[in-house]
């Protein structure tokens, strides 16, 4: 067998240059390209075979800059996902901190099935220089490292401690990596001084390979009684997942809701699935959800779950199903979601396949006249609650409803709308209209803060305009990647909306009886421990994106700003060659339209503060509709 002689850092890195997924009649690369930053970890490796390859084969494996291991995995991430799962990055860090921030971006990916790559370096694997610069020593146990914090965050996991041990953990890697059922943050680890020793790599380890995604059938019998469930059912709802997406199955379910008269609700992940103004697209659904959609929820006999997880936000934590005799059919890919809620009908299998398969064996079959003209009423209800939500009121504040009415209008319908914590992600998922399957892009499985800014980036490499809405929480927890989107000319458009403070968690403190303590960003009073009567903090989070060298458009408080803000997002859109911060103030007191969800966050249940019981009877109130769907 023909080798040849490399370091193992040089071997990974044309490794990962020849993998290929492979979906029908798409072939795309599995590893589009490799983020780093280099430190003593990994300078003398990875940074060494890439700046290698850079010089022999310049477009073999992209190389891209980040600052901050956190951002360059986000965007990763966002990338993989505007690419249905099907590509992604690999994300290099040195030793110690530089790996372990990476630890939340791993659980962003699992928590999301995404799939990324994670290459954090790791210590000396033969103990020489023990203890190293930056190396976590415990007594109790030497194979420890900072790096097995990755076990639980991640889908697979492997050290290479010996060089002959890369080729089993690259492939299970890539395994991994590529199935649809298993794929989320794939980590593995590469001590330093591994990473330069020298191997003799197979020539068929270097070679062009496919990795081909798996599409497996629900049994004809699952089929057979899940379409008997669905007949015998007056009231059946559909709730849409990111699976539908992932599998690229919304033409199918498009397809199915159009013959059946199902009507269908959407989880974050869902969003897209149908476009807004489908007839039977009733809008998110629970604790986020739509009165249209919340409403056909509460008196439903069958839920059709596809592609999601059931979370708390989905279930309005268990609320959202009031009906005593509802079941659930679950369409997963994942054996672990598809039984979820005591499924009385488990189709473990791939969405858009078995979609199909239904749609045909349903043939004929529509739902009762009467409730599609119920359904029908409810959908037009919410849209003139949304309509009258997003009219200008010529406030010196505008509502944040009113600001995302007005970035709506002024996006174009393939437009990637990106967003992940805060108060945005709830009005965006009952307020935004999103026009493409993949128009709606807002990281909720794990809901991080200062994922958006990366997450623009991720979407702009795959070659969609992206427009970015971010409180200023969330802005400041991670901005920096800014730059690296003006050092390569990457356009995305920041909305950023500055409200002084934590609106979302504001909001939640106050209906929990804790009265916005902590969330306001205020001038300090020691004597009185107290955040939230100060001064407001001379925060200009515009200048500090120009400092970056942003082009930055500022809309000033008063009765113009929304129209202002309308010519800013023209501007925006117009603007060439680097990313646009649109910075806008608002009143994070005026709420956007409830759509009769719930959300359980628990009431401490003795206080003295006045505000927390009445919080609490309120809260055990609301505990009486909640079920348990096992």
């Amino acid at each position: 067998m023909a080798t040849r002689r490399m370091t193992v850092s040089q071997a990974i890195v044309e490794f990962l240059a020849h993998q290929y997924t492979v979906d029908g009649d798409t072939r795309v690369r599995t590893i589009e390209g490799v983020f780093g930053i280099f430190g003593h970890g990994n300078v003398a490796g990875l940074g060494q075979a890439l700046k290698q390859l850079s010089v022999s084969n310049p477009g073999l494996m992209p190389y891209h800059q980040g600052r901050n291991e956190q951002g360059m995995a986000n965007q990763a991430i966002a990338f993989s996902r505007v690419t249905r799962r099907l590509s992604t990055y690999a994300v290099t860090a040195s030793v110690g901190p530089g790996a372990t921030n990476m630890l939340t971006s791993a659980a962003v990916a699992t928590t999301n099935h995404l799939p990324v790559l994670l290459l954090p370096s790791d210590t000396f694997a033969n103990r020489v220089a023990d203890p190293v610069l930056q190396q976590l020593e415990q007594p109790f146990d030497a194979t420890l490292t900072v790096n097995d914090a990755f076990k639980p965050l991640s889908r697979f996991f492997d050290r290479i401690s010996r060089p002959e041990q890369v080729y089993s953990a690259m492939l299970n890697a890539m395994r991994v990596l590529t199935d649809p059922s298993e794929t989320g943050a794939v980590t593995v680890c590469l001590p330093e001084d591994v990473q330069a020793e020298l191997i003799d790599v197979p020539e068929e380890f270097l070679a062009d390979r496919e990795w081909h995604i798996r599409r497996p059938r629900a049994e004809r019998s699952s089929i057979d009684r899940a379409v008997a469930a669905i007949k015998a059912a007056k009231r059946p709802m559909i709730v849409a997942g990111g699976g539908v997406i992932y599998s690229n199955a919304n033409a199918a379910l498009r397809n199915f809701v159009e013959k059946t008269g199902i009507p269908t609700g959407m989880t974050q992940a869902g969003v897209g699935s149908l476009n807004w103004d489908h007839p039977q697209n009733l809008g998110s659904v629970g604790a986020t959800g739509t009165t249209a959609a919340n409403r056909v929820a509460k008196d439903a006999d069958l839920v059709i779950g596809i592609g999601t997880r059931y979370s708390d936000f989905t279930t309005g934590s268990r609320t959202a199903w009031q009906n005593p005799d509802v079941h659930f059919v679950n369409i997963n890919i994942a054996a672990f979601d598809a039984i979820k809620h005591g499924s009385s009908i488990a189709l473990v299998a791939d969405a858009r396949d078995t979609i199909e398969e239904l749609t045909e064996a349903l043939a004929g079959y529509n739902v009762d006249p009467h409730f599609e003209r119920e359904y029908a009423t409810e959908k037009q209800t919410w849209n003139s609650v949304v309509d009258a939500s997003f009219v200008d009121q010529k406030r010196e504040l505008p509502s944040q409803a009113e600001i995302i009415g007005a970035v709506q209008a002024a996006t174009d319908p393939t437009d990637v709308l990106i967003c992940a914590a805060g108060s945005l992600p709830g009005d965006l998922h009952k307020l935004w209209r999103v026009r493409d399957e993949l128009g709606y892009h807002v990281e909720y499985a794990f809901s991080t803060m200062g994922y958006e800014i990366a997450a623009g980036l991720g979407v702009a490499r795959a070659g969609r305009d992206a427009v970015v809405m971010v409180g200023d929480g969330s802005y400041l927890m991670l901005h920096t990647e800014l730059v690296t989107a003006v050092a390569e000319k990457l356009k995305f458009i920041t909305v950023l909306i500055q409200n002084h403070g934590y609106a979302s968690i504001g909001h939640l403190s106050e209906t929990v009886g804790s009265q916005r303590f902590g969330t306001k960003y205020r001038y300090a009073k020691a004597a009185a421990n107290d955040h939230e009567t100060g001064e407001a903090l001379p925060i200009d989070l515009a200048l500090n994106a120009e400092s970056y060298g942003v082009k930055v458009i500022r809309v000033e408080p008063g009765p113009n700003s929304i129209s202002d803000l309308t010519a800013a997002m023209q501007a925006a859109k117009a603007h060439e060659g680097g990313p646009v911060l649109i910075h806008i103030n608002s009143d994070p007191l005026i709420y956007a339209p409830g759509g009769e969800g719930w959300w359980d966050v628990p009431i401490a249940e003795v206080s003295t503060l006045d505000s927390t019981k009445q919080a609490l009877e309120n809260y055990k109130e609301q505990k009486k509709r909640q079920r348990n769907y096992l």
